[in-house]
Formats: structure tokens, sequence, C-alpha cells
């Protein structure tokens, strides 16, 4: 009943109160938009939006049509994602560790979704430790995970260097007992930390036990003790806590089951490669 062009420019309308600023948004003149937005109210039977000669308004039935369109725009989007995508179909066993989602990975993830709508994409979120030994037993067929350096296995996303993260106001003497915020054992960040301090001579409590980078991060702003992240996973409000002992560098990388379906493996694997999973803005 209603054309999803119009639709689109009356939500523009609305979104931006202006038929110039709609127009530049879709690429149409001013008269475009006028015609179009006329059409939908010549369709709907009703007046739609209120016009004078300084500003744009939506009427009652102005509203009421803005949560319609929305609603309809985002099924037809939908539907065209879906038969417009690829027809590559299949099952897909997803690992990730969890502070993998301070990276631009949800965004690839949301993505490769549209784009292979009918890949049905299981996710499992966890320790790197914990999702390697799922993928070795055959429970998962991809694995996105931090690992040490130089290991043979997987195909390297990045490298980054591991940095001592804790709150602004955090202070550790020269000499003094290093408050560690720590995932269980087997973690890459936990034994990276526990093994520069006992290298640099440091004495070490673990003052947090977490089970996800969210606890984690909660615990370093509560000032409870420091945590290792790689660098550029480390939020804007935490700082690298100097004086500490040197950190080494972690890789992020993809391991995959060779049991699994390989046109889905290859083509996450191609999305996470390409955009290079940085960390979220």
């Amino acid at each position: 009943m209603f054309d999803p062009a119009l639709l689109r420019t009356f939500v523009a309308v609305a979104e931006t109160s202006s038929f110039t600023r709609a127009g530049e948004l879709l690429q149409l003149s001013q008269p475009t938009v006028s015609q179009q937005v006329r059409k939908l109210e010549a369709a709907a039977g009703r007046q739609l939006v209120a016009r004078d000669t300084r500003a744009v308004a939506l009427t009652d039935n102005g509203e009421a049509m803005l949560g319609f369109a929305r609603s309809i725009l985002a099924a037809h989007d939908e539907a065209a994602a879906y038969f417009t995508g690829s027809a590559m179909r299949g099952r897909l066993r997803f690992g990730s560790a969890d502070d993998l989602a301070l990276t631009q990975l949800p965004q690839i993830l949301r993505d490769f979704r549209q784009l292979y709508p009918q890949i049905n994409l299981e996710l499992t979120v966890g320790q790197s430790g914990v999702l390697a030994r799922r993928l070795r037993s055959g429970q998962l067929d991809l694995v996105f995970i931090k690992q040490e350096p130089d290991l043979p296995d997987g195909r390297i996303v990045r490298r980054e260097r591991l940095v001592w993260a804790g709150h602004k106001t955090m202070q550790i003497d020269a000499a003094g007992l290093v408050p560690l915020i720590a995932y269980p054992a087997p973690s890459i960040s936990r034994a990276a930390a526990i093994d520069a301090l006992e290298v640099g001579g440091r004495s070490w409590r673990i003052t947090c036990n977490v089970r996800e980078v969210n606890g984690a991060l909660a615990a370093v702003r509560a000032g409870i003790g420091v945590a290792v992240m790689p660098q550029n996973m480390m939020p804007g409000d935490l700082i690298a806590v100097p004086g500490l002992p040197m950190l080494g560098e972690v890789d992020f990388v993809l391991l995959d089951n060779p049991r699994a379906p390989r046109e889905p493996v290859e083509a996450l694997v191609s999305a996470i490669v390409g955009r290079g999973v940085r960390a979220s803005a």
C-alpha cells in the first residue's frame, strides 16, 4: 500500500525537520521531496506534515505514520538483505574471546549475518584457552582468540603490546605489593602478568578474580588493582600504569577445525581479516 521510497523520504523529513536537508540526505531536489510527501499523504488519506514558512512539524497522523514507516522499512531492508545476500548456507559454530567485544568484532558479525542470512551463526564467548580446547574437541568450527606470539597454529590477525591497565588514581610504590586483577588459569593475561612480576622480582597478590572483561574493567575502575590488557583495547578512561615490569606481546589469531564446512569458515575468516579488528571507537 505504501511505497518504501515515499516512506524513506517521509522519515528523512521527519528526522531532519526540513525538506531541504532531507533532499540533501537522499540526494533529491527539494521539490521532489515535497512531491513524494504529498503522494504519501494522498495514499494515506491524511495530512502528515504541517508546513509553514519557518518550520516543518508532524501532525498526529504524521507521528503515527513515522512509527509505521520505520517498522515497514526495517522489514523491507531485512527482506532485501535476505533475498539479495549470498545463497551460502550452513551452520557455523564460532567462538570468540570475551574481550574482543571491545573491538570492531560485533559490527563485523552483524555485517556478516546480513551478508550471509542463510548461515546459522552460533556464537560462544569465553576465555581463549577454553575456546581452543572446545575447538580441538570438535565442539566449535572457528575461534578468534589470543595466544602467545609465534606459535605455529592459527592465522594471525594482528599483534599487540600488553600493558598494565589501571585507574588514573592508581599508585603503586616502586617496591610495593602489586594488586592484580586476573582471570582464572589458564589465561594468557594472567600468565603474562605473573611471569613479568616474578622475573622483575616484584611481590604481588591477586585482589580480584574475574571471569569476563566487564568484570575486569569494573574492578580496574574501582581501583582494586591493575589488569593486563592489549594496549589498543584499553578504554580511554584507564591509563598504562608506569613503573611495573615490561610485558610482552600477544597475538590475535583465528583457529579453525579442519573438519568444519569450509565455505562458511572461510567467509568469516575473510570478513575478520579484511577489517583487521581494531579497537572500537
